[in-house]
């Protein structure tokens, strides 16, 4: 979901006298139960089964009644959460506490079931239920992109945060909001294409209709599913509060949008003192357990890599001699965390004097920022194309990996005449090491403009954990087969 903000509302109430509003489709909730039931059941059935377990039937239906009650206590079929994109984190914490629950029925009851068949088959279950999300979420996003699914939306804010937050929507098209009306504060217009419903006094009304009167005209003109309010100087503390008031006496939920960006779910906390609501965020996690699991990852990783390619490292380097006159290799100077220079190595995909003639090819440049791209670039050999278009070119960047210089999962390496030009804000992609592979690679790579490549980077940066890095993994496999953006 592309904006930050905790919601306060109540998803499954329905204002009355409105017709109800289907956000998703009906058959998510009965799928979702049968699927994790089904998932539980059958392999844990089928593994005791095999192993002679006499009671096994009666194993799997108290496996899988387990496994829907533990999902639905912690709310994974609730109507806000079903189909909605999730760390894989969530998943696997609901499984560890699956797990913990059989154990803890195992040693008090003393029962004596072959532990590999139950492990295998709980496996097995976490694996079935992480398909059906990914398809279920798969599916919305492809009813939000046809205009289904979606919560009609009235904003309330100063212009200028109106503009910023529309534009911010407008630049995906998986989310559920769709904003059929603003209501500014002030005289300024924002420069959008939904319409102006009211507007707001710059300075708090003295009285509860001043605000309320022209935003239930606008959400009677409108029906809308809810009310967003940009909190700013000019609208919050008792002015806010007395909103939220008229709002929720309509029967509408309310969402303030704190003006947070790109800030996931997981570093957020929220807290009230002294009458006050406080929003927490946690700084991105630079050290303990979680790096250090990203660190040996990074390592066993790439190790193990390495020994399982080396065949394929080979014909690619046989390919690469036999193709054009020049080294296999090609070193050239990258920088990484902290400014740090390192070597990065990778297979050569382009002639040898390809650096001499980069200045002839500056005018054609076809990427928007400081990266240098052409789709069309004579610089690249035969062979060197097709090691582009599957990545296998980047495969030699394993052994930067075991020396510390890059990790599996990260940003872009940058050259260093990038980093010279970089911005404040640019330089951010530099507080973590470089990557293999990287949101970047498996949103687009070069068909991505500039400021959508810093953003992935940043999103990153500042979102980092252990499940994230799993996800770019498993979605890089499809973004090498399909080779988007690869040139």
């Amino acid at each position: 979901m592309p904006l930050s903000g905790h919601h306060q509302e109540q998803p499954d109430r329905e204002p009355p006298n409105r017709k109800r509003r289907r956000r998703k489709p009906t058959w998510y909730r009965p799928a979702a139960i049968a699927v994790d039931a089904v998932g539980a059941s059958v392999p844990m059935y089928t593994g005791l089964r095999l192993a002679g377990e006499a009671y096994a039937l009666w194993y799997a239906a108290a496996v899988a009644v387990a496994w829907v009650l533990v999902r639905g206590s912690r709310t994974r079929y609730a109507w806000r959460n079903l189909g909605e994109r999730r760390n894989a984190d969530t998943l696997l914490r609901d499984w560890v506490v699956l797990l913990a629950l059989l154990t803890a029925v195992r040693v008090a009851t003393g029962e004596d079931s072959p532990l590999l068949p139950v492990l295998s088959g709980l496996l097995v279950c976490l694996a079935v239920t992480a398909v059906c999300q990914n398809l279920t979420h798969r599916h919305l996003v492809a009813q939000r992109r046809a205009g289904r699914s979606v919560r009609r939306a009235l904003v309330i804010g100063e212009a200028a945060a109106l503009h910023d937050l529309l534009r911010h929507l407008a630049r995906r098209t998986d989310h559920e909001f769709v904003v059929v009306g603003v209501c500014p504060i002030g005289d300024d217009s924002p420069d959008s294409v939904a319409p102006v419903l009211a507007r707001l006094e710059k300075q708090a009304p003295a009285q509860l209709s001043g605000d309320a009167s022209p935003v239930l005209a606008a959400t009677r003109a409108l029906d809308p599913d809810l009310v967003f309010v940009m909190s700013g100087p000019s609208m919050a503390g008792e002015r806010l509060r007395r909103l939220s008031w008229a709002v929720h006496e309509d029967g509408r939920p309310l969402v303030v949008v704190p003006g947070l960006t790109e800030v996931t779910q997981r570093r957020v906390d929220i807290t009230s003192v002294a009458g006050l609501t406080l929003l927490h965020v946690a700084p991105p996690v630079r050290r303990g357990a979680a790096v250090l699991l990203k660190e040996v990852t990074d390592l066993v990783g790439a190790a193990l890599l390495l020994v399982l390619l080396t065949p394929a490292l080979a014909a690619v380097a046989v390919a690469v001699r036999l193709d054009s006159p020049g080294t296999v290799l090609h070193r050239q100077i990258r920088v990484g965390r902290g400014g740090r220079r390192f070597n990065l190595v990778k297979f050569r995909t382009m002639v040898s004097a390809a650096e001499q003639m980069r200045e002839e090819l500056t005018r054609t440049n076809e990427h928007d920022g400081l990266m240098f791209k052409i789709r069309r670039d004579p610089r690249i050999t035969r062979v060197g194309r097709v090691l582009r278009r599957f990545s296998l070119d980047e495969l030699p960047q394993l052994y930067n990996v075991l020396r510390g210089h890059m990790s599996l999962v990260g940003p872009r390496p940058p050259l260093p005449s990038e980093v010279a030009q970089y911005t404040d804000v640019e330089l951010r992609r530099l507080s973590v090491k470089p990557g293999l592979t990287g949101l970047w690679q498996v949103s687009g790579r070069s068909d991505l403009s500039w400021d959508e490549t810093v953003a992935l980077d940043l999103r990153y940066v500042d979102n980092w954990s252990p499940a994230v890095d799993f996800g770019i993994l498993r979605r890089t496999v499809r973004a090498v087969v399909e080779g988007n953006g690869a040139y």
